[in-house]
């Protein structure tokens, strides 16, 4: 068991509800629409993420995605979500703790993605403020971390009404869509409260 690890059961619970929104943990039975939803985002989602291996939307290649998952979450370094609509479970996107550090940092980084058809009503937002007491709760994690583009001006506005607070600048921090970019660096202790973000100059 992790040193200082908090929680005694070896999966997260069944489902975790928000406002209008439930998240799960990623099943095989989600491939159709997980795919589809990813195929049909393409395009929205490229400046924002890594560069897609050729075969990422194969059954085979979800089906290594659904194990490694459950490693993780048996390790305790990783806990994914789908986040789907409350009242018809549709598919909309998807958010993970990843790089879970225990010991004396209790910390996690916070990384998401929404569906196209699905951006900019709210649901993303909803979702990290229903994983937030999961994380600092269940998990016992004090500090959760997240790292936008400068550009990404949804993301950064999801970040601060959810509380995080920017810390900083990281050069070259990620390599999204074939490049190594610069990220604001914001992060999230389990004492700060929703609506009280506070920038850090950037000097």
């Amino acid at each position: 068991m992790a040193l200082f690890r908090t929680v005694s059961w070896p999966e997260p619970p069944s489902l975790i509800e928000g406002e209008g929104v439930v998240l799960r943990m990623p099943h095989m039975s989600d491939f159709a629409a997980w795919s589809s939803l990813r195929e049909q985002s393409r395009a929205f989602l490229t400046p924002w993420e890594p560069i897609w291996p050729p075969y990422d939307l194969t059954r085979g290649s979800f089906r290594r995605r659904i194990r490694r998952y459950q490693r993780d979450v048996r390790d305790d370094s990783a806990y994914p979500f789908l986040v789907f609509r409350a009242d018809d479970r549709v598919l909309l996107g998807g958010l993970s703790l990843s790089n879970v550090r225990r010991g004396v940092t209790q910390t996690a980084s916070l990384g998401y993605w929404m569906g196209a058809p699905y951006a900019g009503k709210g649901h993303m937002s909803a979702a990290v403020r229903a994983l937030l007491p999961f994380a600092h709760g269940a998990l016992g994690l004090r500090r959760i971390e997240a790292a936008c583009l400068p550009t990404n001006t949804p993301s950064i506005r999801l970040l601060e009404r959810s509380g995080f607070r920017r810390e900083g600048y990281g050069r070259e921090y990620l390599c999204i869509n074939g490049s190594w970019q610069d990220h604001l660096l914001y992060a999230r202790l389990a004492t700060d409260r929703v609506g009280t973000s506070e920038a850090v100059p950037l000097l």
